[in-house]
């Protein structure tokens, strides 16, 4: 791709997540069509929502992917799915290991419960108790980490060392860049003539795959990333064309407080048209809102899409809009409405 070189001779580059175990070359159209029919009796088809409140409210047409209804609770399944099943007998035997705040743990967890495997599972010590617990209920091994990437991948070493688990990375992996692609695939195929998605992105896993989905599936369409503007690292290598990594990302959308990798970089950088932040503010505002006028819940994370929109609504007026709500895992104790009262007040 043409930003590669570029990048490789960036010097940030080489503090990027390292590739790891993996197919080595980027998902083509062939390729995420296999993959739809592997993850089939695992995964569930998400449905696609409409709401005329927020057509009326936007002035558009939007079209909610409801992978917050995936298993597991969250896209990440997708990935999980296609990386456990595909691995060889002789891996499978040693067990699997990531590092995650929890919706890639949980889904990881669970695929490996579903090919009778074991799980090793580095969280950080501050993911939400409900993934925590999630995580647990699926048979996953636990083992907690300080919530930085370092200690995350530090401990993860350790894990690895002392069991010899194969590792599954969240995102820095073709095989679950194309297993989140299979998301869009599904939008594309339902929805027709759409202008634009939205996805959200924290390590680019799932904007990644829905860049390539679109590229093959529904050329023309756009696509646009949303970000916590308080943990905007993906905006920032965007504007720079370079690697920025998350440094102290302050958002209660935890699960987009993870850098960018090696592998999604490249992807993003040659396909997304643009990069969206919202503050904290509209986040809350458009959780609140979903749930209320959709009844469904949605994370914080996973409503990134809807909150750019609304703080941006110029570009959206009499478009056709796809937007992936990522997941709904969020602890119901610790409701962001709840913990801070000046979030009630919208």
């Amino acid at each position: 791709m043409k930003v590669v070189k570029q990048l490789l001779g960036n010097s940030n580059f080489e503090h990027m997540p390292d590739v790891v175990n993996q197919s080595n070359r980027i998902p083509g159209a062939e390729d995420i069509c296999k993959v739809r029919e592997i993850i089939a009796p695992y995964i569930h088809k998400t449905p696609v929502l409409t709401s005329q409140t927020f057509n009326q409210m936007l002035g558009a047409s939007l079209y909610f992917k409801c992978e917050n209804f995936q298993k597991g609770g969250a896209f990440k399944f997708r990935g999980a799915t296609h990386a456990v099943m595909t691995l060889g007998d002789e891996d499978a035997t040693r067990g699997v290991c990531t590092h995650s705040s929890g919706n890639h743990a949980q889904a990881l967890a669970l695929a490996a419960r579903m090919r009778g495997v074991k799980a090793h599972i580095v969280m950080p010590e501050n993911a939400p108790q409900i993934k925590v617990d999630a995580v647990k209920g699926y048979g996953g091994e636990i083992t907690f980490c300080m919530p930085t990437l370092q200690a995350r991948e530090a401990t993860l070493q350790k894990v690895m060392v002392k069991t010899g688990a194969v590792e599954i990375h969240p995102y820095n992996d073709y095989r679950i860049i194309a297993g989140q692609a299979t998301s869009c695939a599904e939008l594309v195929e339902e929805v027709k003539d759409l202008d634009m998605v939205i996805a959200p992105v924290g390590g680019g896993g799932l904007l990644s795959g829905t860049i390539l989905s679109a590229r093959y599936f529904a050329p023309g369409v756009k696509v646009l990333a949303a970000e916590p503007l308080q943990a905007n690292d993906a905006w920032q290598s965007f504007q720079s064309k370079t690697f920025i990594p998350s440094q102290n990302p302050a958002t209660i959308a935890d699960g987009l407080r993870t850098s960018l990798g090696s592998l999604t970089l490249p992807i993003i950088l040659d396909g997304v048209e643009d990069i969206l932040t919202a503050s904290e503010e509209s986040i809350v505002y458009s959780m609140k809102l979903i749930w209320e006028r959709m009844k469904i819940v949605v994370e914080p994370s996973g409503v990134l899409p809807l909150a750019v929109m609304f703080e941006n609504m110029d570009l959206f007026v009499g478009k056709r809009i796809g937007l992936i709500l990522s997941g709904g895992n969020i602890d119901l104790f610790r409701l962001p409405w709840l913990e801070d009262t000046s979030f009630s007040k919208r």
